[in-house]
């Protein structure tokens, strides 16, 4: 039984972490809306906030939509899910893209291979906005974003 007990916690550190070993990650998923449509050009990016206790919470996750809005978060290392805690949340159009200001426009000189990041800028380059993910990680990471017209 001992034996048993340390073969899986052998298993568990290589995996991601036994008791203190490292960060715990939890699958997290959910729907990227833009105007109360489905966004499916979107990438969503978690990023793990520092405290004085933990300074050093574990990386960033990250997953594209797809045509129904949804994604599905993971590491650089293919972990499924986040790291468990709280989180700066940054979301974007995929691909090249440039930021686009509704009062005054694109630049004139914009490459025609940039597409414009319909997503505002307090949701990516600005955003403060954070998600608190559970340890048993969530499947409702659902991020309405409306555009100021």
């Amino acid at each position: 039984m001992r034996i048993t007990s340390l073969v899986l916690c052998a298993m568990a550190i290589a995996i991601g972490g036994c008791g203190r070993g490292g960060p715990n990650y939890a699958p997290v998923s959910g729907t990227v809306t833009l105007d109360g449509k489905p966004y499916g050009d979107a990438v969503v990016v978690f990023l793990p906030k520092a405290t004085p206790a933990n300074p050093n919470p574990g990386r960033s996750s990250a997953g594209e939509t797809d045509e129904q809005g949804r994604f599905d978060l993971k590491t650089d290392e293919l972990i499924r899910g986040a790291v468990v805690g709280k989180h700066l949340v940054k979301i974007s159009t995929r691909g090249p893209v440039m930021q686009f200001d509704p009062a005054t426009g694109s630049p004139d000189n914009a490459p025609p291979t940039v597409k414009r990041d319909l997503i505002p800028a307090e949701w990516n380059t600005m955003s403060e906005k954070e998600f608190e993910v559970p340890p048993g990680g969530t499947d409702k990471a659902n991020f309405d974003i409306v555009t100021k017209k």
